[in-house]
């Protein structure tokens, strides 16, 4: 079952305005509506707004691994920049040897 694109819980700790790291900082695999290749680490989602908040909260057209990444102290930290290095290290920590790189990627090349 994929989970829902729900609202967070009153009792959850709320994103951060104007952070978006977790829409940049690590990379994604399954297909993002204007990124069918998904996004490699370090790229800006297109989906990000220019405040920095996902243009899919809520809706069903946001990937599964985006809705299963909920906000929480240790990943965000104090700020935006301490958010960044904290997905930045996970995503080091937990990149497979085939890992496909920001220089490699579909959606870092620009189209012409």
């Amino acid at each position: 079952m994929m989970p829902s694109s729900r609202e967070p819980d009153p009792g959850e700790m709320q994103c951060r305005p104007g952070c978006g790291a977790c829409c940049i900082a690590p990379s994604i695999t399954s297909p993002i509506p204007g990124m069918p290749h998904g996004k490699p680490a370090g790229v800006r989602c297109v989906q990000l707004t220019e405040e920095n908040r996902c243009s899919l909260f809520g809706l069903p057209e946001r990937p599964a691994v985006c809705v299963s990444l909920r906000p929480n102290g240790e990943m965000c930290g104090a700020s935006a920049g301490e958010a960044m290095k904290y997905l930045a290290k996970l995503e080091l920590l937990t990149r497979s040897p085939n890992s496909v790189t920001s220089s490699t990627h579909p959606a870092a090349t620009p189209s012409d």
